[in-house]
């Protein structure tokens, strides 16, 4: 009996020292992510924020993969047939020779919710997003916010 009990304070103990390890490990692995946003279209009918990390490769410290994770957001209330429009998000990467080019683009029609979206992009040298709106079945993006810088090396 005195066996199973310090077996079983020995497993509380553990589960215990694990439970405790892992708000901490969980915020370890945050501190190399910033959030942006929020991002609007003009007329503030779409949104988007979210947050960006960079993880640089160890070895050479020359390339680097950028994982960015958010939400969009459609603000139009409208109806389709009042003009009512669909939130549109567009990311462009910069690479470390300067050249622009879009890696990421997310269409999501349902006011008043939102869309979870990810993706990863590597040789990253700048970030920068831009929403918008676009129609149901458009694929010209209207009502554009201005481009805003998330991440620039330079910084790092």
């Amino acid at each position: 009996m005195m066996k199973k009990l310090a077996t079983g304070l020995a497993a509380v103990a553990a589960t215990s020292a694990l439970a405790l390890a892992l708000p901490s490990a969980a915020s370890a692995s945050t501190a190399d992510s910033d959030s942006w946003g929020p991002v609007y279209s003009q007329h503030y009918q779409a949104k988007a924020s979210g947050w960006v990390s960079v993880d640089w490769d160890d070895d050479d410290h020359e390339s680097n993969t950028i994982t960015v994770k958010g939400k969009l957001w459609d603000l139009d209330h409208r109806s389709y047939d009042e003009g009512g429009k669909c939130a549109y998000v567009k990311f462009q990467t910069s690479d470390f020779d300067d050249n622009w080019s879009t890696v990421y683009t997310k269409k999501y029609c349902g006011y008043p919710a939102f869309k979870r979206f990810s993706f990863d992009s590597d040789d990253v040298s700048s970030l920068r997003v831009k929403v918008c709106q676009i129609g149901l079945h458009g694929s010209y993006p209207r009502n554009c916010g201005s481009w805003s810088d998330l991440y620039t090396g330079d910084s790092e």
